[in-house]
Order: C-alpha cells, then structure tokens, then sequence
C-alpha cells in the first residue's frame, strides 16, 4: 500500500476532466480507499483522485482493505466487485461491522448492470455503485455527493454530541432540583408535624397529600387556651413551588408554636391569649396578603374556633368547601355561605358564623381537592360524593374516616396521583 502522491505513473486522464473545484478541505483532504485486484485500475484511480483533490490508499484485495480500515478513518471506499476471495459486496458488508466514530461512504465498481446485482451491492452496505466501464467525470460527481453525506453525518454526530451534553447538563439540574423539591416536601410536611392531636375533650386528626413534590394546602390546629383549640383549612390557589412557598409563610401567620405571631390571637400580656373573631382574622389575613405579598395567588380558607366546654363554635367560610359536621348519628350538616376567597379585593366582607358541636359530632373541614376529583370519565366527586363516603361507616374515629376517603378516593379516580392537593380535617368532640 502506499499514497497515491508517491505512486509513479503517467497521467491518463483527458485535461479537462482535473482540476480543483469542490475540494472539501485543502488543510484536511478525504482519505479514499481504492481497493482492486487489478494493478492498472489501481493506478487510474489513484492518479485521478490525487488530482482531485484526495488522498488515497490502496490495497489489492479485500482482505488488505479491511487492514487499512481497521488503521486509518477511511472518509470513501471505492472498491471493484469481483475479486479473489471476499468479493466486494462482502467486504462491503464486512467494513460496515467495523467500530468507527465516522461514517464511511461505499462505492462499488462493477460490470453487473442487472437490477438484482445492483440490489445485492446495496443490500450489502455500499452507497453507490458505478458500471464499468465509467466515465472519471461521473465518478467525480459521486465522490462529491458522498463527500456531502459524510459531512452531513458528520454534523448530525456533532450534533448529537451537543445534545446529548445538553441532555447530561439537564439531568444534572433535574436531579438537583429534585432533591431539592424532595426536601421542601419534608419541610412541608413538618408545617404538620402531628397527624393526630389530643385536647382533652377532643380530637384532632390531619391529613395532608400534594399532588406533586409540594403543594398549596395546609391544614392545622392551635390552641387558644386550656378551654378553646383553633382548626383551619387554607387552600393556595395553583401548585408548586410558589404556591408552597406561600403556604408556608401563611403557617407562620397560624402558628401554634409561636402564639405571639398567630394573627388569630390577640395578646392580654402575661402569656394569655384570646381568639380574635374568625372574620376578623380573616380580614387581617387579606390585608396582609394584598400589602405584603407581591403575588399572583390567592387562597381559600376556612377556620373555626371551638369552646372544648362548650362545644360552641365561631366559624368563618372564604371561598372555601363548606364545613361539615358529621352528626353522632350519621346526619350531615353543611355550614357557612360561601364568602369571597383571601388576596382578591382589598374591601371584601367578611362574617362569621355559628355552630354547636354536641358529644361525638365531628367538625371536617377539607380542600376541593377531595370534592373536585374527577373519575376516569371526568365526572367530579363533588360534596355529595364525599357525604356518601363519611356516612358509610358508622363508629369511627377522625383518623379512620380520613383514611378510608383517602382510599375511596383512589378507587373513585382509578389512581394514587390526583390532579391537586387533597386535605382534610376532622374535629371529634367529647362534650
């Protein structure tokens, strides 16, 4: 083998057919293969393709070709047919097998003109085929095409490098936010930090499922004094980030650990606390928001204050389901008017409302996540639906019946993974 610059023979080309137009790249000329038993084809090739413009190895059967391939980034391959040995299509097909970062383009020479000869060379990997005997000018005009296809391939592998660096890089930020959405899930989750909470005369049991990592719904509970626990239900208007990140600023506004915050409590100095009338609070909480927050959102809410004594309650419905007590034989009564949603406008009314509680009733307040979860034919559960699942098992606690609809709710929607935020609270009172 050798390089066609060095390969001494006569020029045997006609004049017009050489010179230098379409010559890819000067600095780094294609590397071409001529493989063929035949000496003199060899050297009419070789000397051609020199003159055009490439660089060019030969090897006189398929076996030495194959060698070469396996050594050098062969840009084209023109090889005859018949040859002793492994004839062209194999080695074709042969060279094809080989690991290369680069695509290699195939040209067959050969005197078979029948189509199923033509369909075999092709079949076998080669891109081109040219009869012999040819004319050089037509063979120039097929290197050149192929010239186009390896640089075309050439670029999609660029390309796909790009982008599969890009893909890594995405999967990378992915991954980080991942994490980090799974930790504000944890920090979320400890806004609730007790499922079940215990006040003497009653009982509180919480509920709280995202319909992603985080999510805009937060129920909770404080107290208020020994005699009077306050409950609450929020619902941020969206998902995500934003809206959990609202959800929990409005926490701290709530917050049973540090009464001094909770905007539903009103300081007498000397550590005791009085309720602030529910629409009060209400009102406070829309003014706050409007004034404080730049934001889009928006929430619903509902909160109760509820005499353990007693078992009257002060309660205040804004834009959220209506309460519900579940009566200790089985009735449900719905509560509130309605009332406008919290962030919306900056004189909105608020009024609060009354209700007792009597020995084994249940308060539950939830999110229209629970209400407005549709089945696979789109219907929504809505408040009768729900009404239907908390009656349908007498006798049990708080935390059963939230349990029980969280399942029922799965049934009903045919998955685990709702469409939004689904809460609940429930309130049983001893009396």
């Amino acid at each position: 083998m050798s390089r066609a610059s060095l390969f001494p023979i006569q020029d045997i080309s006609t004049p017009d057919l050489w010179d230098d137009e379409g010559v890819t790249n000067p600095d780094a000329p294609p590397l071409v293969l001529v493989v063929d038993d035949s000496a003199m084809q060899r050297a009419m090739l070789m000397k051609s393709l020199s003159k055009w413009g490439y660089d060019v190895l030969e090897a006189e059967s398929a076996m030495d070709g194959l060698a070469i391939c396996r050594e050098h980034d062969i840009t084209m391959v023109i090889s005859d047919w018949m040859m002793p040995g492994m004839n062209g299509p194999e080695f074709c097909h042969a060279f094809r097998q080989l690991e290369r970062e680069s695509y290699g383009y195939f040209i067959l020479l050969t005197s078979k003109a029948e189509s199923r000869e033509v369909a075999e060379g092709l079949n076998s990997g080669a891109d081109d085929f040219l009869t012999k005997p040819f004319v050089f000018g037509e063979l120039k005009a097929r290197l050149r095409a192929g010239e186009r296809i390896v640089a075309m391939h050439s670029q999609l592998v660029q390309k796909n490098r790009v982008l599969n660096n890009a893909l890594t890089t995405i999967q990378s930020l992915y991954d980080n936010v991942e994490r980090d959405l799974s930790e504000a899930r944890r920090l979320q989750e400890s806004l609730v930090p007790e499922t079940e909470v215990e006040f003497g005369r009653g009982r509180a049991a919480l509920m709280l499922k995202p319909s992603g990592h985080v999510g805009g719904d937060l129920v909770g509970q404080f107290r208020v004094s020994d005699t009077m626990v306050g409950l609450f239900s929020l619902d941020v208007s969206g998902h995500g980030v934003a809206s959990a990140l609202m959800t929990a600023r409005l926490a701290g506004y709530l917050s049973g650990q540090s009464p001094t915050q909770n905007i539903a409590l009103v300081d007498q100095g000397h550590g005791v606390f009085v309720a602030r009338n529910p629409a009060e609070t209400v009102k406070l909480l829309n003014q706050t928001l409007l004034r404080e927050m730049e934001t889009d959102h928006y929430f619903t809410m509902a909160l109760a204050m509820v005499d353990l004594k007693t078992g009257r309650m002060n309660c205040v419905q804004a834009g959220h389901p209506h309460p519900m007590i579940l009566r200790a034989d089985g009735q449900i009564e719905e509560l509130g008017g309605g009332g406008m949603p919290i962030g919306l406008l900056p004189d909105a009314r608020y009024d609060s409302f009354n209700a007792k509680l009597r020995p084994n009733d249940k308060l539950i307040l939830y999110s229209d996540g629970v209400t407005e979860a549709e089945n696979p034919q789109g219907e929504p559960l809505d408040e009768a639906g729900l009404i239907g699942m908390l009656q349908r098992t007498p006798g049990r606690d708080g935390a059963e019946i939230l349990n029980d609809v969280l399942v029922d709710l799965e049934v009903f929607c045919g998955t685990s993974e709702f469409s939004d935020d689904v809460s609940g609270l429930i309130f049983e009172y001893d009396g």
